[in-house]
């Protein structure tokens, strides 16, 4: 990468919308725990310090030396990041009498400061905090103040070294309705940063740096139909071509014709994948598991035997590819110590490991949404890329109580009906994840002149940003209605409909 931004995570649950405003800005950045140690290169244009659950005066409070990355960048510090620094260069930060919590109207001092140039003189803002700043250093000043706090923003007057900016509510989040521009700011006319990174720009530098990793050699790479493995597989077969081989197993529990329909897809791009049927051995090895635990292991085990035997026809592999995202890599890091385990359902089970393979990992520091950009430049087709989410285990997890390749059918075929309708109304854009639910739970129906006892569906439609918080989406009772006559008239087995309507939290969006 020719420049990018560090940002320094002090723990906070918004780092993650710092790093996708700075990307959205079209520059690289990476988050970094705060007691990573890392060498300072001229790639590096400045360094954000993001927000914590801590307070700056607790004992255990996580902390670096603002003033050294000041010495050598310029430093943007949000809530805790600018308590630290405020606290570090000799001010006074202490416990707020109130928490400050919400909207806040921001009032500008400084109208010509870089930072806030172009921002409303009463912008809203988000506040999330418990200590605040009740005295400056010396040699700083105030930018801009709110009704209820008198330092909301801040800077180092000193001209000497570099610019030091501090911020005491969160510009990364939507509340702050002109965040994103003085992130930009910070970027651009204090770190002067050039906006190169594209998704086109991306395509080139991968391609290149797999190329370079794999030379001559082989790579192996499970594939499941998700927009995560296409887009990394699609990059892998640009910059090694039948060098790489994809296996795509049907382990019994995939929506209805995916099997098929995917590898269609893959051939259209011009992947090397072979489709395995493993169909009947998942549904053995899933007889008499009730427990979402037991079914989601003994699927990822056999899967790993499925995998290893399928590899084992094959020569002189010495790379497995995955298609791991950042969002994946960034959990397995804990601000609170090191950790270098990712999460074992992205790492295929420990397959690296048991097969002394190398990774290839393209994407490991792309967002969800930056995938989808990278595979539209691919020219992945839109319905591949724009698939709502759909999890590893599959139906498994969506069948509540056993997995049997009936039950997996009426699901496949409710939800089939489900989905298109969706599609058709043109709904499905707007959801983030749609699914069927068969439940364990049988009830008494009436069928023309007969009585029925046969089984409950339920169904599930959430708007989410990240998925991390969802709320049950508002779908037209005309829409529902409909959905519900068509499952139970067309799904023999089926005689009952419910809708879903509890959001994450407290719920999950899968029920399993």
């Amino acid at each position: 990468m020719s420049e990018k931004i560090l940002i320094l995570d002090f723990g906070s649950q918004y780092t993650q919308l710092i790093a996708r405003a700075v990307r959205e800005a079209n520059v690289y950045c990476e988050i970094v725990p705060y007691y990573k140690p890392f060498v300072f290169d001229s790639s590096i244009k400045g360094v954000i310090l993001s927000g914590s659950p801590f307070s700056v005066n607790e004992e255990n409070a996580p902390v670096v030396d603002v003033r050294s990355f000041n010495e050598q960048l310029p430093v943007l510090g949000v809530c805790y990041g600018a308590q630290l620094a405020a606290k570090q260069f000799g001010g006074r930060v202490e416990k707020s009498n109130k928490r400050e919590y919400g909207r806040a109207q921001l009032q500008i001092q400084q109208q010509h400061d870089v930072l806030l140039e172009g921002i409303s003189s009463h912008s809203q803002v988000w506040m999330s905090h418990g200590d605040t700043i009740l005295s400056l250093p010396e040699d700083f000043e105030i930018l801009a103040t709110t009704d209820s706090i008198p330092v909301a923003a801040f800077r180092k007057k000193a001209d000497d070294g570099h610019p030091l900016h501090a911020l005491q509510f969160h510009p990364e989040v939507y509340h702050s309705t002109e965040g994103k521009k003085i992130i930009y700011n910070f970027l651009v006319n204090v770190c002067g940063c050039t906006q190169d990174w594209t998704p086109n720009a991306f395509v080139h530098e991968a391609i290149e740096a797999i190329k370079q990793q794999v030379g001559d050699g082989q790579v192996i790479m499970a594939l499941s139909g998700g927009v995560d493995s296409t887009v990394a597989a699609t990059l892998i077969s640009r910059a090694i071509g039948d060098r790489l081989h994809g296996i795509f197993v049907d382990n019994g529990v995939l929506r209805k014709n995916e099997f098929q329909q995917v590898l269609d897809t893959y051939k259209e791009i011009g992947l090397n994948v072979r489709g395995v049927d493993r169909k009947q051995l998942f549904y053995d090895a899933l007889k008499d598991k009730v427990d979402p635990e037991e079914k989601r292991k003994a699927i990822g085990k056999l899967f790993i035997d499925v995998f290893q035997q399928e590899a084992s026809d094959l020569t002189n592999i010495s790379f497995l590819g995955q298609g791991t995202i950042y969002p994946d890599v960034i959990e397995s890091v804990s601000v609170h110590g090191p950790s270098a385990t990712i999460k074992s359902h992205h790492n295929v089970g420990g397959l690296p490991e048991k097969m002394h393979l190398k990774l290839i990992e393209p994407l490991k520091y792309l967002f969800k949404d930056e995938v989808r950009k990278v595979g539209l430049e691919l020219e992945i087709p839109h319905d591949q890329l724009f698939r709502h989410p759909f999890p590893g285990p599959g139906l498994a997890i969506r069948i509540l109580g056993e997995v049997t390749a009936e039950k997996v059918k009426l699901l496949q075929d409710a939800d089939d009906i489900y989905v298109r309708a969706l599609k058709e109304n043109k709904l499905y854009s707007s959801i983030w994840q749609a699914g069927s639910i068969l439940l364990p739970i049988k009830s008494v129906g009436v069928m023309g002149d007969e009585r029925t006892y046969e089984h409950t569906l339920a169904l599930r439609a959430v708007t989410s940003v990240d998925g991390m918080t969802a709320d049950w989406a508002h779908l037209p009772y005309d829409f529902l209605a409909h959905i519900s006559n068509e499952i139970i008239n067309n799904v023999r087995g089926i005689n009952r409909v419910v809708y879903d309507i509890s959001s994450k939290p407290p719920a999950t969006i899968e029920w399993e």
